[in-house]
């Protein structure tokens, strides 16, 4: 990797940027990513291995998630115009982050409630609450994310308090992945049942979600940036502002690989360890091998920021994650130190990658700014959203159809899964993944262009252009 200058330092002092956001904001996103994390990843499982729901219904479950998704990725950008046009005396951000974090976490609870899925009707009330959950959960995410330019125009604020909220947020992860086998197991006994401790589980999430969110709220001040909230955005002007900045363009388009190929690997987690290893217990070991290796990255980032160029981080995350998908594919069933070894390389890079991925967001803003003349945090920042639902989409449909298609669907274990079964799911969590990661990675290095010294080019430009009353 190679060495960069300090640089990024463009835009208001450090003195009108109050520390206390690092905290204040990220502490806001550990019961969000909870959230998420559980339904992102565990909703397909609760519904296949917790409710059992009948294979054809099952169907019509993943069509509905899979166009509930992609609706609610197309409409992040209309919420991000929303967002960029509120004024209110508490600013354009704090009351879709409130109204957000509330009814979504209604709608979580609701969606763990135990629906009878047997019939069109039970089927059809289950897709409203789940679409009602990603427009819900869209208003929060906008919300939140589409804040952090705003805290600051120094890219190495920047990278410290996008790395401060991707370790809460990891947290959230974390505390989902690792406890959501042994936990609800614990609940179940406890209330009566696997689907009364999958449905109290929510509710301790979602809790955790609303203390965060208001910490977040009350806490967070925000330094007046000139530009921002002076202009009317319409809605006619939502996809140019998109389409016309370019950085921001190539950075949707492979992120949305990227995170394809990430959350496809994560969401068969649980299915592998049961029916390829036919050791769940095993699932719980990977998953803190993932929190430990995602926590301990990005702790690492900021550091390494200050040290070596985006780009050559890139670089070095991208053949991380590389060897890792290498040793899993030839690990053997029950090899957990290989299996462990794999973890740790591909979370890892991984944890890298997402932090600058809100970086290169947040830099797009200014860069957006630059080109177009108006600054659109929330717009800009729609898309990681769309991002996250996008490959969520993806993924989860592939997930659904393969854990019916090999047979896992019916299984009761490993010895009901054919050999051809098991090579489908193998296929699935690691070979498609990796060609989606590697052509993520060759987009971001033919077309992302903003470095340090192009960045500090624009804010001079616009810190000029502000002292000129341009």
């Amino acid at each position: 990797m190679n060495s960069k200058a300090k640089s990024g330092q463009g835009g208001p002092s450090a003195t009108s940027e109050p520390k206390s956001n690092r905290f204040s904001f990220g502490i806001g996103t550990i019961g969000r990513d909870m959230v998420y994390t559980l339904i992102s990843m565990y909703l397909i499982y609760y519904l296949t291995d917790v409710v059992e729901a009948p294979t054809a219904s099952l169907w019509w479950i993943t069509g509905i998630i899979l166009f509930a998704r992609i609706f609610d990725a197309l409409n992040d950008p209309v919420m991000g115009l929303i967002v960029d046009n509120t004024k209110s005396r508490f600013g354009k951000f704090k009351p879709w982050i409130a109204f957000g974090a509330f009814s979504s976490g209604i709608a979580t609870v609701l969606l763990f409630t135990g629906f009878p899925l047997n019939s069109a009707g039970y089927v059809a009330l289950f897709g409203i609450i789940y679409i009602l959950w990603g427009v819900f959960y869209t208003t929060n995410d906008i919300a939140y994310w589409s804040m952090i330019p705003s805290l600051s125009q120094r890219q190495s604020e920047r990278e410290v308090i996008g790395s401060v909220a991707r370790i809460c947020a990891n947290i959230g992860l974390f505390f989902v992945v690792a406890g959501i086998v042994p936990i609800t197991t614990m609940l179940g006994e406890s209330f009566g049942g696997l689907q009364k401790g999958y449905l109290v589980f929510a509710g301790i999430v979602v809790a955790i979600m609303w203390i965060g969110q208001l910490a977040t709220i009350i806490g967070v001040k925000q330094p007046k940036i000139e530009g921002e909230g002076t202009q009317h955005t319409r809605i006619g002007e939502m996809v140019g502002i998109i389409l016309k900045n370019d950085q921001l363009f190539v950075t949707a388009i492979a992120m949305i690989l990227f995170m394809t190929g990430y959350m496809t690997t994560t969401s068969f987690g649980i299915y592998y360890f049961k029916y390829v290893y036919g050791d769940e217990a095993m699932y719980s070991i990977f998953a803190i091998i993932l929190g430990v290796s995602q926590l301990a990255a990005i702790t690492l980032f900021p550091f390494l920021a200050k040290r070596f160029a985006r780009k050559s981080l890139y670089s070095f995350s991208a053949v991380l994650i590389f060897i890792g998908y290498f040793l899993f594919f030839l690990a053997p069933a029950g090899s957990m130190p290989m299996v462990g070894a794999a973890g740790v390389l591909i979370f890892t890079g991984e944890a890298f990658i997402q932090v600058m991925m809100l970086m290169f967001l947040a830099d797009s803003v200014d860069y957006g700014h630059w080109k177009l003349g108006k600054r659109n945090d929330s717009i800009t920042f729609s898309i990681q959203p769309l991002i996250n639902k996008a490959g969520g989409a993806v993924s989860s449909a592939i997930v659904s159809a393969v854990v019916i298609l090999s047979g896992m669907k019916d299984a009761s274990g490993p010895e009901d899964v054919s050999s051809g079964g098991l090579a489908m799911v193998k296929v699935a969590m690691l070979i498609f993944p990796l060609i989606c990661i590697i052509a993520s990675y060759v987009i971001y290095r033919a077309k992302y262009k903003i470095d340090a010294k192009f960045y500090d080019y624009i804010t001079g430009e616009l810190e000029a252009g502000r002292t000129s009353g341009n």
